[in-house]
C-alpha cells in the first residue's frame, strides 16, 4: 500500500511538472508521458485539484488540461535550475531597497528548507551583502506597494498621476542633479506616461515622459506618491537611443546629447599608454611615446574631469577644450590654499 502511495505521490509530481511545462496538454498526449491511462489522468487531475491546483478542461478533437491562475497560490514544482534562480534572485532582493527585504529573506528561508542538500550548498557558496554607512541604511527605501502600482500602470500603459515630494536636502554628484527633478521642489501633481521601473545606485527610479514639460525625465520612487484613478491608454515612445540602462546612464552623468559624457577633454600625460589604460574606465588611449600618451577622457563637470586626471599623479599637457584649462587653474588655486592652511589639531 506504502509503494503505490509513494508511486501515485510521484506520478502526481510529474504530472504538474508537465502541466506547468506548456500551456496545454492533450488528455493522451499526457497518459503517453506519464504511461498511464487517459482515466487514470483524469483521477490525477482531480487529486490536483483537490490540492488547489486550477486545472481547467480544454474543449477540443483530443481535449487536454490546463494550468489557469487561481485564487490562491498553490504548492509549486520548480526543476534544479528554476530553485537555484528562484533563490538567487530572492538573495539580490534582500539588498534590492525594494521594501521587500524582510519578505525575500523569509521566502529564501523556506525555498532553501525544502532544496535537495546538492542545490542548498551552490546556494550557500553565494553571499551578498550590502553595504551601509555608518551600519545604517542611509538610501530611502522604495514602498513596494507604489512599486506595484508603478509597474501596473507601465504593462497597461496608462497616464500616471502622482505627487512628487520634494527633496529634503540638496542633491550632491552629478547622479542626482542629472534628474533634472531631484534638487527642486515641484508642484504636483506630475502627469507622466510611465515606461521603466530602474534601479540606479541602491535607488529605484521612474522613466517617464512628462506631459507638462513634454520631455523624458526620471523621478525617484521614494518620492512618489500615486494618485488614482490612473489616466488614459498612451502609445510607448521610445527613449533616446533605443535603450533605456545606456539612456539613463548618460542623464545620471548629465548628458542630454549622443555623448555619455557632457564634458570630454583631451591630455598627454607622461606615462606609457598600457598604465593610463588600466585606469582610464570608457577613455581612449593612444601611444605617442614608451613614456608618453594621450587621453581622451570624460566626466560630468570641467573640475570633475580635471580632478580625475589629477589621479594619474603624473606631468600632464592640456590639448583641448579650454574649459579643461580654466578647471585646473580653479582646481590649482583651491589646493595651494589648502595646502597653505595651518588647520587646528585634534584633541
Amino acid at each position: 500500500m506504502l509503494g503505490a502511495m509513494r508511486h501515485t505521490s510521484g506520478r502526481l509530481l510529474a504530472l504538474l511538472s508537465l502541466l506547468q511545462a506548456r500551456r496545454d496538454w492533450p488528455g493522451q498526449l499526457l497518459a503517453e508521458r506519464l504511461d498511464v491511462s487517459p482515466r487514470t489522468v483524469r483521477r490525477d487531475v482531480d487529486r490536483l485539484r483537490e490540492l488547489g491546483y486550477p486545472i481547467r478542461a480544454v474543449k477540443g478533437p483530443d481535449g487536454g488540461y490546463r494550468l489557469d491562475a487561481g485564487t490562491q497560490l498553490p504548492p509549486l514544482l520548480f526543476d534544479d535550475e528554476q530553485a537555484v534562480a528562484l533563490a538567487v534572485a530572492l538573495r539580490i532582493a534582500v539588498t534590492s531597497g525594494a521594501g521587500i527585504e524582510e519578505a525575500a529573506a523569509r521566502a529564501l528561508t523556506t525555498v532553501r528548507q525544502v532544496m535537495p542538500a546538492r542545490l542548498r550548498h551552490r546556494i550557500d557558496a553565494l553571499e551578498l551583502t550590502a553595504v551601509e554607512r555608518g551600519g545604517v541604511r542611509t538610501t530611502p527605501q522604495a514602498d513596494s506597494g507604489v512599486l506595484l502600482t508603478l509597474g501596473a500602470a507601465i504593462r497597461a500603459r496608462e497616464v500616471l498621476r502622482f505627487d512628487y515630494a520634494p527633496a529634503t536636502r540638496r542633491a550632491t554628484g552629478a547622479a542626482e542633479g542629472a534628474t533634472d527633478d531631484a534638487a527642486q521642489d515641484l508642484v504636483p501633481p506630475r502627469q507622466v506616461e510611465p515606461h521603466h521601473l530602474v534601479t540606479w545606485g541602491g535607488r529605484w527610479y521612474l522613466v517617464a515622459w512628462d506631459l507638462d514639460r513634454n520631455d523624458w525625465r526620471t523621478f525617484r520612487v521614494d518620492r512618489i506618491v500615486p494618485r488614482t484613478p490612473t489616466g488614459p491608454r498612451f502609445t510607448p515612445r521610445e527613449v533616446p537611443g533605443g535603450e533605456v540602462a545606456a539612456f539613463v546612464a548618460h542623464r545620471f552623468r548629465g548628458s542630454v546629447g549622443p555623448d555619455p559624457w557632457p564634458c570630454r577633454g583631451e591630455v598627454i600625460l607622461a606615462l606609457p599608454a598600457e598604465v593610463v589604460a588600466r585606469y582610464a574606465g570608457d577613455g581612449v588611449v593612444e601611444e605617442l611615446a614608451p613614456d608618453r600618451c594621450r587621453l581622451v577622457l570624460g566626466s560630468w563637470s570641467w573640475t570633475g574631469l580635471a580632478a580625475a586626471l589629477g589621479k594619474f599623479d603624473a606631468d600632464l599637457e592640456v590639448i583641448d577644450p579650454p574649459e579643461l584649462r580654466h578647471a585646473f587653474a580653479r582646481l590649482s588655486r583651491r589646493y595651494a590654499a589648502a595646502a597653505a592652511s595651518k588647520g587646528t589639531a585634534s584633541a
